[in-house]
This record gives structure tokens, sequence and C-alpha cells, in this order.
């Protein structure tokens, strides 16, 4: 199995973060939606990332349904079993990757569009989508447990910490550590288990930034 995309995606990273997680052997191949486009448009003529490339040759998209599909695979879950836990995980995962749009979106619409094209009531909407994802997320991190879900990891965690740090990585001065401290605890806890430790976010922006969902 070979996952395609580069970890400076948040798309990307929660699945390979998911990958390890669930044991799963994989290779990755780091190619760039923008740098590496005419191999990329070989492997997945949408040129979307992530792509996961299966042992059987079958080419699957979008994170959340890889990550679907890899449960299947694993024979293993990420997300709790309890159906009133499993709908709290499902509202912070919408709400993590709600926070991974807004923060690409702000990216795309800050540093790549021309300034003359720019829309500042477009712009500020986004940035309050972003900024409500996260006074959302706060409480449910500030729970007083090692995980959003009491003291074991899910894809929850994984999802609001992926979304975190990408956030922390291309928009600190919009989203600030110290008015979110909850999440940048949970956040620091993650990023010191071996599955976060063997796929950091590792930005390459030698041509354009960020890829994904």
């Amino acid at each position: 199995m070979q996952l395609i995309g580069m970890l400076d995606s948040p798309y990307v990273r929660r699945v390979a973060i998911a990958l390890h997680e669930l044991n799963l052997p994989y290779e990755h191949r780091p190619l760039s939606v923008f740098r590496d486009v005419d191999e990329y448009v070989k492997i997945n003529p949408l040129i979307k990332a992530p792509t996961v490339v299966c042992d059987n040759g079958e080419v699957l998209m979008d994170s959340t349904l890889i990550l679907a599909y890899l449960e299947k695979l694993s024979g293993k879950t990420l997300m709790p079993s309890a159906l009133a836990t499993y709908q709290t995980a499902l509202r912070l995962i919408g709400l993590g990757l709600n926070a991974c749009d807004k923060s690409v979106q702000m990216v795309y619409e800050r540093d790549l569009r021309p300034a003359d094209k720019q829309y500042e009531h477009w712009r500020d909407r986004v940035q309050t989508q972003l900024t409500r994802a996260y006074d959302l997320l706060e409480p449910y991190a500030a729970n007083g447990s090692s995980w959003l879900l009491n003291d074991q990891l899910t894809q929850a965690d994984i999802t609001v910490c992926v979304a975190w740090q990408f956030t922390q990585f291309t928009s600190p001065h919009l989203i600030q550590a110290a008015q979110y401290p909850a999440i940048a605890a949970l956040s620091a806890r993650a990023e010191a288990l071996p599955s976060f430790m063997a796929t950091p976010l590792t930005p390459d922006w030698s041509a354009k930034p960020l890829s994904g969902d």
C-alpha cells in the first residue's frame, strides 16, 4: 500500500498517523501536487492528496473515505464504540476538518491570490469560521482527561491535533496558542506519541504550499 502526498497537508498527515496507529505497513511517496504534478497525475488524474494506492492497485482518495477503508482493512477502529461517544467524536472530527479547511483557505487567499483579486469580506468570513471552530473545540480539550474522549486516543484527537499544528504553522497570528491553552496542551501530548513523531509536519514550500481534501 502506498500513501501519496506531502505531510504539509493535514489531510495526508491524519491518514499517515492512522496507518501507524492501526499498525498497517505502507510506503510513503511524498509527491507534491504542485511541483510533482506530472508524476502525480499518472497515479491520480484528479491530482488529489491524499491518495492511497491499495495492494491490488485500486486508487482511493479523500482522507475520511481512506480512513474508513483502513479500519476495515485492519479490523481495528480509532472510533469509540458507544453511540453517544461516537456521535461526539463525529462532531469533533467535523470541527477539526473545518479548521483544516479554513486554514488552507486562508493561506490560499492570503498568500497565493493576487492582492487585487482578494475579497476582504470573504477573507473575514473564513477567518471567523476558523476561529469559531477552535472556540468550540477548546471546552472539549479542557475536560481534564488525557484525550478529547476520556483516556483513549481516537480519530477525533488525531484530526483536531493535526489541524492545530497545521494552523499554528500557517497562521499563528490568527489563532494564538495562548488563547487556546487546552488545545495546545492536547496537541503537545499528541505530538509526543510515536505515531505523530514518525509522521512530522514537514513543510516543502519550494513551489506552492498545501494540498489535500
